[in-house]
């Protein structure tokens, strides 16, 4: 019988590490894309995230950022944006600029840092959803 107890407990002390590590490289993710967004994103997008009416858009309560769309939101950070484009029944007509010195992994910690940032509760990007868009990508421009 201790011996269950023993190996339960040393099970449930495992679980715990690896949740504390998972969170960890959760916030170091986020600690990382904050900066990002701060050297790349903020004179558009505006520290709160309320982006420039007519201008730039809003990522802050956003449905273009909030929603399941996560190779929409690469190819635009890996390519730019130059067209005029509705959000929310909202129009902007200011171009993004391209970031294609952003790795994957910077792309995965910009968008995990915006959709959990503000009013924002959309859960993180993996290094995997953006590879996959990157390809995705990649394969619709031939």
């Amino acid at each position: 019988m201790g011996n269950k107890r023993g190996n339960f407990f040393t099970i449930t002390c495992i679980f715990i590490g690896m949740m504390l590590s998972t969170q960890m490289v959760n916030a170091q993710n986020l600690i990382k894309g904050k900066k990002i967004f701060e050297t790349r994103c903020l004179v558009c997008h505006q520290a709160d995230g309320g982006g420039v009416p007519n201008m730039n858009p809003p990522l802050d309560g956003s449905t273009a950022v909030n929603g399941k769309d996560i190779a929409r939101m690469v190819k635009i950070i890996k390519n730019g944006l130059d067209e005029r484009v509705a959000i929310d029944g909202m129009y902007y007509n200011n171009a993004m600029i391209a970031m294609p010195d952003l790795t994957a992994e910077n792309i995965a910690d910009v968008l995990s840092y915006i959709r959990n940032s503000w009013s924002n509760k959309a859960g993180l990007v993996s290094l995997a959803q953006v590879n996959g868009a990157l390809v995705k990508n990649k394969s619709n421009k031939k």
